[in-house]
């Protein structure tokens, strides 16, 4: 049986992946953003002050806008090294090279400060605006496609400089007695098959590997699990860093390392 392996705060990488369920955020004296409920564990001095704390007023004001989420999210502030980790998901961290990207609001599980958070017009995400690194969850691991293309809506996590989606619906969920009754009524869903989000123009567009959202859970409360002591489980895996997104389309690439 081979000895797991132990990591300090010297051993664990900064701002990069511990394995592919778990990613290091290193602190120095700075600030990120940080949805609730998904740091692990940290080492070192590090304070977690909510949305709308008076010392940092000045930071919100060119930071984050997105008052429908301001109680979802905390500011960690100080130096050490904190873990990043949502039920046992792929988390990958990313960087936005001048762009924007708009992303599924419960997929972004933290980024810092040099991107502007904003409310997007599609409801359930959100747009990071700028350049920076940002951390991020997926139901699998994440594909990155050009458009034009048609996407199910549940394996949507979300685009980079691309105009938003529009809304396109089969002919035959149209017009047959089926796409009527759930129309009208909602009972019954809808498939990609039947319904997608259709993206034109330049851009990327990213997916993850499965049509299974991850589901939502209250932010800021322990998942209620026999022997679970947490909210987030890290787990065995490949360590990885994510890709780049530039803020054009173009050397698009995934960054891979130990």
């Amino acid at each position: 049986m081979t000895a797991p392996v132990i990591f300090d705060p010297h051993s664990l990488p900064s701002d990069d992946n511990v394995n592919k369920y778990t990613f290091c955020v290193e602190l120095k004296s700075s600030q990120w953003f940080l949805q609730k409920g998904k740091m692990i564990a940290y080492y070192g001095r590090i304070e977690f002050n909510g949305i709308g704390h008076g010392r940092l007023d000045r930071l919100l004001r060119t930071s984050f806008h997105s008052p429908l989420h301001a109680s979802d999210w905390v500011v960690a502030d100080g130096s050490g090294k904190m873990l990043l980790a949502d039920r046992a998901f792929d988390v990958n961290s990313y960087d936005l090279d001048d762009g924007n990207l708009t992303i599924r609001s419960g997929n972004l599980l933290a980024y810092q400060p040099t991107l502007a958070l904003k409310q997007s017009i599609v409801p359930g995400f959100v747009t990071l605006i700028g350049t920076g690194k940002f951390v991020a969850a997926s139901n699998g691991p994440v594909v990155f496609m050009e458009p034009p293309i048609r996407v199910d809506p549940q394996a949507l996590v979300g685009w980079a400089d691309c105009p938003s989606p529009c809304h396109h619906y089969d002919h035959g969920y149209m017009t047959g007695v089926l796409g009527g009754i759930r129309s009208l009524t909602g009972l019954g869903g809808t498939s990609g098959e039947e319904h997608q989000f259709e993206f034109v123009g330049a851009g990327t567009v990213l997916l993850q590997s499965t049509e299974v959202l991850m589901a939502e859970q209250a932010t800021g409360q322990v998942a209620n699990e026999p022997g679970v002591p947490g909210a987030g489980q890290g787990g065995p895996g490949q360590a990885g860093a994510g890709p780049r997104l530039p803020g054009q389309l173009g050397d698009l690439q995934r960054r891979f390392g130990l």
